[in-house]
Formats: C-alpha cells, sequence, structure tokens
C-alpha cells in the first residue's frame, strides 16, 4: 500500500506526533511525507519527500497570531499550484494530520484519506466548545477537508477521539523536582514574558525562546533556545509548566504529573477550547500575560494541585484500527462530518 503521511507544519506539536506515528506507518506500506508550513524549530527525524509552503499562520509577540502578517504571507495562487502539482493519484491512502495541500488534492482527486489530528477532537460534537466563533468553527473545518476524521484531546470525549500520544522520549524520561518552572510561550516576545515572570524571584524560571540561539542568564531566569533535548529535562525536573494552551504541551506536562498553567492565544478557536476542556479539568487558566497576572502566578506556584490522567501507549493499535479497512481494501465509514 502507497501512503503519503501529511504533516501540518506550523508549530511544534504536529512534529512531535509525527515522529511517533512515522515508524508505524512504514510498517503499514511504502511511505512518503509531506510537511507544509515553515513556523516550528523541530528536526522531523525522517526524510521529507514535499516540503510545501501551504497555509501559514504566523504568531505574533502579543499573545496571539499575527492576521496581517498571515493574510500578507498566505500566497493563495501558490497554494492552489501546489495542490495542483501534487501527485496525489500515486497513493493508495493519505494520513493528514491538519495538513491543507494533501487534504484539498484528496478530496478534489477522489483519494482515500484519513483525519487524524487533535483539530478533529475540538471540532467534535462532544468537546468543549468556548463562545460561538462561528467563522473560525467554519475554518478549522474546511481548513483541511476529510470525510473520515479522528481527533486526539486531553480526554476521550467519543468513539472517535483518543487520548493524546505522548513522545517515548517523554514516556522513558526520569521524573524529578528540582523546584524551577518550564516556560514556553511562543506567541509572547521573550523580553515581555522576563517583565512579567523576573516580579516572582521566589522560584527559577526556564524560558524557551526560538528568538535566542543561546544560553541567557538573568538571575532567577534562563533563557534556553528551542531544542527537545533541553526543553524534555527541563520539563521532566520542573515543579510546573506554564506555556500555551496548545495540545502536546500541556498534554505532556499533566503526564509527567507536572502542576500546569495554560494562557491560550489570543484570536486562536482551537487554544481556546483547549483552555476550557483543561478548566474543566482543574488546571490553571490565564486570559493573558501581563504585570496584573504576577499575584495569580505566584498564587499558582505555591498550589500544590495535580490533575490525574491516564494516557497509556496505544498508537500503534488505534493506527491498526482505522488502516485494517484498508488493508483489507474495503470501505470506512464517515465518523465525523
Amino acid at each position: 500500500m502507497r501512503i503519503l503521511y501529511a504533516i501540518q507544519g506550523t508549530g511544534n506539536g504536529h512534529l512531535t506526533r509525527a515522529k511517533e506515528i512515522i515508524p508505524i506507518l512504514q510498517q503499514k506500506g511504502d511511505l512518503d511525507i509531506l510537511v507544509s508550513g515553515n513556523e516550528n524549530n523541530l528536526n522531523l527525524g525522517f526524510d521529507i519527500k514535499y516540503k510545501l509552503y501551504g497555509l501559514n499562520f504566523i504568531f505574533g509577540k502579543k499573545g496571539g497570531i499575527d492576521f496581517w502578517t498571515s493574510y500578507k504571507r498566505m500566497k493563495l495562487s501558490r497554494f492552489y499550484k501546489e495542490i495542483k502539482n501534487l501527485p496525489i493519484k500515486k497513493y493508495d491512502l493519505v494520513v493528514n494530520d491538519f495538513e491543507p495541500v494533501s487534504a484539498w488534492a484528496a478530496k478534489l482527486n477522489n483519494v482515500n484519506i484519513i483525519s487524524l489530528s487533535h483539530q478533529n477532537a475540538v471540532l467534535d460534537p462532544a468537546s468543549p466548545k468556548y463562545g460561538k466563533y462561528k467563522i473560525e468553527k467554519l475554518i478549522l473545518k474546511h481548513y483541511a477537508p476529510s470525510n473520515l476524521r479522528f481527533g486526539f484531546h486531553f480526554k476521550p470525549y467519543s468513539s472517535a477521539t483518543f487520548t493524546p500520544i505522548i513522545r517515548k522520549s517523554i514516556r522513558a524520561k526520569k521524573n524529578s523536582n528540582k523546584g524551577h518552572i518550564t516556560v514556553y510561550l511562543p506567541s509572547y516576545n521573550v523580553a515581555k514574558i522576563v517583565s512579567v515572570l523576573s516580579r516572582i524571584p521566589i522560584v527559577k524560571w526556564h524560558i524557551f525562546s526560538k528568538e535566542t540561539k543561546r544560553l541567557i542568564f538573568k538571575k532567577n531566569i534562563t533563557i534556553y533556545p528551542i531544542n527537545e533535548f533541553d526543553f524534555i529535562k527541563s520539563m521532566a525536573s520542573s515543579s510546573g509548566v506554564l506555556c500555551g494552551a496548545g495540545f502536546e504541551t500541556p498534554s505532556e506536562a499533566l503526564f509527567l504529573k507536572k502542576k500546569l498553567m495554560v494562557i491560550p492565544m489570543k484570536n486562536q478557536y482551537e487554544q481556546q477550547c483547549n483552555a476550557l476542556a483543561l478548566k474543566e479539568m482543574g488546571v490553571a487558566v490565564l486570559k493573558k500575560l501581563n504585570k496584573k497576572q504576577v499575584l495569580k502566578i505566584a498564587k499558582w506556584i505555591q498550589s500544590d494541585v495535580l490533575i490525574p490522567v491516564d494516557y497509556p501507549d496505544t498508537t500503534e493499535d488505534i493506527l491498526d484500527a482505522i488502516l485494517l479497512p484498508y488493508e483489507n481494501q474495503t470501505v470506512l465509514p464517515t465518523i465525523l462530518s
């Protein structure tokens, strides 16, 4: 079976999950990998057959998506050409993680496609929804279309939703508590983060930022460049994690039994829904990062609230189940529309 695994390259979470999925897909057939988007800082570690521009959302420096810059860089004519030129018909199946080029190419050419992403779980009628956001929901649904959708969320809200894929490097890591807080807020300027957290000198802060290429020390704050080894080491030995309301980092923090506080990205429907789901589980949520939030952050540091979760390693079982009908050359039903 010829499989195309297509991954959204905007942000690190999709690539983190892909590292666990790719070795399993390689056992299922002749696998090619496609990545579109360029807002990430991780090395996938596998050969990429197609590196495309896709549709990018650009992170700003004030806690949200920079829609104006995103619009200027969208280049819809290039997106259309990438859809047209992708040799999608050579594949028996597309496994898609919120990647728009392959999704639209598969839709227009009637190629089998399975959508497997966190976004699908956010769209699931059973999962928590933040406000109305009708336009945002519409974009999320049609950004990378598929008739067959499975999703990952912080808890299994339906039969089509699975618990998070936790990378093996996290599962194997020795857990400890050295007293520092690990910080990953990519939509905020590092200077902004430092200006707020420096007002809480009672704890050491490990801030990870794409704005630096070297270690920077400022009293009780250490600023790290983004790299997987140091980030996992810091998180596994931390007393808590302060991060955006994405999916992978909060999931890994919960798995490691770390105290967690999240700040959802402004104007980002998915993260607002994630924050709502986490809040319902008991996780601390801030609307934004500023000096007015210092007291709330300090109180969170002093708290000992840990959220129990059960995230077993079922990645291979999930892929076996959803790919079996294709391996047997039968037709899959529509789970979510």
